[in-house]
Order: structure tokens, then C-alpha cells, then sequence
């Protein structure tokens, strides 16, 4: 058995607490945004010109330790290395053993995008193997299909990858959407994010796809617009970024942007209106894809 805790921690002290937490009995520790999945979400980025943000100022502390470890003891010297005077508000949970390797895999079917695509699995046999499939593992740090706004993304590359169109997935994460536009028949597909780990795993995922996909860090100021240009963030940078993000759509290009929650669809459009007309082309569970033509 082991035990997961939870500790309510802010910016100024979650970091110093994670790593005190790491140096007791902890197995494992993360840090996670206390209000992930609200339109409080705060996202972690630092593109060119841009300070990255801070960690977030509601945040949580989740350790794992084993079920014999002395908690109270543990805990305490963490605190007390952190410079706290006493430990956060916490919670603990009892996590059972399990054989984890199956346990997750079976809890993740192939996912049917529309009857043209799925996302399939590496374990898993394709439901259609005349579909277009994209073979990826559902992963924690970069998202596999299972979310709404990477579907949302997904099926407008369905409908707006002519063949031979070039195409930018900005900030690809695992490379999902570039992977997808390369088996649509796209030519020249470029993923860009600012993480050298999500760079890696578009490798990675593309190669395991037999798909033909550059990556750059998005340090590396871009040469080239494109046809077509989708990007899969959060509201945040998603606005920081305007500039960056329209720039890189030819004349007459199309952009397709998601990670919006409905409530701040009208924020997006009006950080766009300078340089490009963006309306919701669709939306699901909250969620929505916000869309546009550059001007010519």
C-alpha cells in the first residue's frame, strides 16, 4: 500500500517544499495547479520576450510515500527544511498496490475521433484499420486525444489539410496534431514548442507513425508561414502570443486555436483582431475552436 499526500502550498513556498519532500521518504513529489480544469487555470510558459510565469499561486503538493512510512515525522522535517513553521493543510490517501502496466492500459480504449481517424494505443489493435490512425500512448505531460480541444484540433485538420499544404503545430506537445496533418497528406509539417521534452516526443511519436514531421524549439525564430496553422494551448499565452502565433499564417492561411474555455472565447477573438478575424467553429464539453482566414 502507499500513501499519497496532498499539501495546499503558493508559489513562494511549493517548490522549496517539493524538493524538502523529495529528500524524506518520498517516492515520488509533483506540483499541480490547484485550480486546473477552471478558467482560474494558469499556464506555465516562456516564449521569446516573454517572463515566464511564476508557479502557480494555488497549487498543491502531492507526494507519494510508502503505506510504513512515519508521515508525521516526515512530513515535519520537510517543513522545517522548507523554512515553514509548520506544516500546510494536507490530506492522505490510501493508493492500494496494483500491477500499474496493466491497470492503465486497460483503462484506455482506442479513441474514435470521427470515422476517418482514431487514436490508437500501442497495445491496442485498430478498430478500422482502413481509418486514419494515429498510434500514441495515453502520457500525463503532453496529452494523447483524450481531452476535447485536441480533438476539436483533429477534426479541423480533417476538414482543412489540403494535400500538399504546409502546416505548423504550435506548441505540439506529443505531436498529435502534426502527426495527423503528415497521414492527412500534408508537405511540409513543422512542430514547434518551447519544452525540449515535448520536442522529443514528437520525434518520437511521428517516427513510431512513419510520419515526416520537423521540430524546432520555438526559440528559433521561424522562416516560413503556412498554410495552415493550429494551436492547442491555454487562454493565456494563447493571447500573449497573437503576434507570434498570426505571423506565422500565409496570406489567404488558415489558424485554428483551442484550449479556450467558452467564457473566454470573446477574450481570444479580441487579442486576434488585430491581425486576424477568429470566430467558434465548434465547441465541446466547455471547450472551444476558434477559427479564421488571414487577410490576403
Amino acid at each position: 500500500m502507499w500513501l499519497q499526500v496532498t499539501l495546499q502550498a503558493d508559489a513562494a513556498i511549493a517548490e522549496a517544499l517539493s524538493e524538502a519532500l523529495m529528500d524524506t521518504d518520498a517516492v515520488s513529489v509533483s506540483i499541480e495547479d490547484a485550480d486546473a480544469g477552471t478558467d482560474r487555470e494558469v499556464a506555465q510558459f516562456g516564449e521569446p520576450g516573454h517572463v515566464a510565469e511564476a508557479l502557480w499561486h494555488h497549487s498543491r503538493v502531492v507526494a507519494l510515500f510508502d503505506g510504513d512510512a512515519d508521515l508525521a515525522t516526515s512530513l515535519a522535517s520537510a517543513a522545517h527544511a522548507a523554512g515553514l513553521d509548520a506544516v500546510p493543510p494536507f490530506s492522505v490517501e490510501e493508493v492500494a498496490e496494483q500491477d500499474w502496466v496493466r491497470l492503465t492500459q486497460s483503462q484506455f480504449e482506442p479513441i474514435r475521433v470521427t470515422e476517418r481517424m482514431w487514436i490508437v494505443p500501442s497495445w491496442h489493435d485498430a478498430p478500422d484499420p482502413a481509418a486514419i490512425n494515429l498510434e500514441l500512448d495515453p502520457g500525463l505531460a503532453f496529452g494523447t486525444g483524450s481531452h476535447p480541444t485536441t480533438r476539436l484540433c483533429l477534426k479541423w485538420l480533417l476538414d482543412n489539410v489540403p494535400q500538399g499544404a504546409s502546416v505548423l503545430d504550435y506548441g505540439c506537445g506529443s505531436g498529435i496534431l502534426a502527426i495527423a496533418a503528415a497521414k492527412l497528406g500534408a508537405g511540409k509539417v513543422v512542430g514547434i514548442d518551447i519544452d525540449e521534452r515535448a520536442l522529443e516526443a514528437t520525434q518520437d511519436n511521428a517516427a513510431r507513425n512513419g510520419a515526416t514531421v520537423e521540430v524546432q524549439h520555438s526559440g528559433v525564430p521561424l522562416a516560413d508561414r503556412y498554410d495552415r496553422v493550429v494551436a492547442n494551448i491555454l487562454t493565456n499565452p494563447l493571447c500573449v502570443l497573437a503576434p507570434a502565433i498570426a505571423a506565422c499564417v500565409a496570406p489567404g492561411g488558415r489558424l485554428a486555436l483551442s484550449g479556450v474555455l467558452e467564457t473566454q472565447a470573446e477574450q481570444v477573438i479580441e487579442a486576434y483582431r488585430p491581425y486576424i478575424d477568429l470566430e467558434v467553429g465548434a465547441s465541446e464539453d466547455g471547450w472551444v475552436r476558434l477559427q479564421g482566414q488571414a487577410r490576403c
